[in-house]
């Protein structure tokens, strides 16, 4: 008898959790607003575009000298900010780490976001896009720029499946947890659930086939910011030709995807009312974690120019007095010291952890990362080994235009657009791994008994 009541009192909490968990599911008013906005500033951003198709790549701030300007900033940028999945799910999440389990669909959703919008933005830079087909019917083994389109496109396939294999069983759940949802809605949960039951060979499978995905998405991550630094360092420019640009690029991109979640951290917690799921623990973990990453994007910095500054090769000098006491010489030490020295010194003292200060620290670190981009791509094109001469001034030193910026933002909106839609589509807190991690369920294969699916 009291088995019997001690299981019903267990139903009913593991029934409130799930209710508790799908009420973010559900569009409102304010959602609506958000997206009109955005949908309002993609349009205007689009029409820039179209002035750009119509008029050329003249219009941008872009010259024969400076090929490379936001655009391609955006690109590294985004391509980094993407393996904030991998370092989560994958790297935290096989360690063993039970913490991270709240936060990694917000993470897989971060990744599968700029994953897929990482493409669009080299499609910006292009003059005749219709060419890009190009790359795959004759694209070139030798060449970095089809290793950079796999390896993107790859992750991004990886990070979507990843994404989906771990909604099933939430998925299962929330057909019976949507009511006053769209019917569509509901139609959708069911046919993307593929009849899941939660028997114990669907849990086996489930478990061997995340697993699989977690320890692919490590390499093809690794590869995929790898490669994006190739584009660079097989390239003989002063400042882009280093040998470390691989794992320089990739601790980079930890540093940028770790802001990112950060921030996303806070705005889930703060306006779907997550404050028992995404603790101040939660935060405290991530600030850590973001210390550690950014102390070896510290140490990769610091080979980046002491070694060149050491030896002082000719063109080596020129660039380096640029960006320490020439031209960028306030953006370098703003984003050196407000995106990365500051707030590493600041998350080593533990109220600096709690969630408003890592809000304000992390839309300080994400900043300095994207302007880090800028420095690493534009600054160095500034300064070819022939000189410049008979050429106006705006060929000489690079600054983007209006209509380049409007460009540059639109990447940023359909980002936001991905995740905000997904986010209300689906619960962003894992509903069957929190119900495991909380022991409401003793082992994953019991679920076979649990008749909430």
């Amino acid at each position: 008898m009291a088995e019997s009541q001690t299981n019903i009192q267990q139903d009913s909490t593991v029934d409130n959790l799930i209710k508790d968990l799908f009420r973010t599911v559900r569009l409102n008013k304010g959602f609506n607003i958000w997206m009109g906005f955005l949908s309002v500033s993609l349009v205007i951003c689009l029409y820039a575009y179209y002035i750009q198709l119509r008029d050329g790549l003249g219009v941008a701030g872009i010259r024969d000298y400076v090929s490379w300007g936001i655009y391609i900033s955006n690109f590294v940028f985004f391509v980094a900010t993407s393996l904030v999945g991998m370092l989560v799910s994958g790297v935290v999440g096989l360690s063993g780490q039970k913490w991270v389990t709240p936060l990694t669909r917000i993470a897989e959703i971060i990744a599968v976001a700029f994953a897929a919008v990482a493409g669009l933005v080299i499609v910006s830079d292009m003059g005749r896009p219709e060419r890009l087909v190009n790359v795959f019917i004759h694209g070139r083994v030798q060449s970095p720029i089809l290793w950079d389109v796999t390896v993107v496109t790859t992750y991004f396939l990886i990070s979507l499946l990843l994404l989906y294999i771990t909604l099933i069983p939430d998925l299962a759940y929330g057909k019976d947890h949507l009511e006053g949802r769209p019917k569509l809605l509901q139609k959708l949960y069911d046919i993307l659930s593929l009849g899941w039951k939660g028997r114990k060979a669907e849990v086996k499978i489930l478990k061997k086939s995340t697993i699989v995905m977690l320890i692919l998405i490590i390499p093809v991550a690794l590869s995929i910011h790898t490669v994006t630094s190739w584009l660079f360092a097989v390239t003989l420019r002063p400042g882009w030709d280093s040998s470390i640009f691989g794992p320089y690029f990739v601790s980079g991109a930890f540093v940028s995807g770790l802001s990112c979640l950060v921030i996303a951290m806070y705005f889930f917690r703060k306006n779907y009312k997550l404050e028992d799921y995404i603790t101040d623990f939660h935060f405290d973990k991530v600030a850590k974690l973001l210390v550690l990453v950014s102390l070896v994007y510290l140490y990769f910095n610091l080979n980046e120019f002491l070694v060149p500054g050491y030896k002082m090769k000719k063109f080596d000098a020129v660039h380096l007095r640029e960006l320490l006491a020439g031209e960028h010489a306030l953006l370098f030490w703003s984003v050196q010291g407000l995106g990365l020295i500051i707030p590493i010194i600041l998350l080593l003292i533990k109220p600096f952890r709690k969630p408003l200060p890592m809000l304000i620290i992390g839309i300080f670190v994400l900043a300095g990362s994207w302007l880090k981009r800028y420095i690493i791509v534009v600054p160095v094109q500034e300064h070819p080994f022939l000189p410049i001469q008979h050429e106006p001034s705006n060929f000489m030193v690079y600054s983007p235009t209006l209509i380049e910026i409007l460009i540059s933002i639109a990447p940023i909106i359909m980002v936001l657009m991905i995740i905000s839609v997904l986010a209300k589509l689906f619960p962003i807190i894992p509903v069957w791994e929190t119900v495991v991690h909380k022991g409401l369920i003793k082992d994953e294969t019991e679920i076979e008994n649990n008749n909430h699916i």
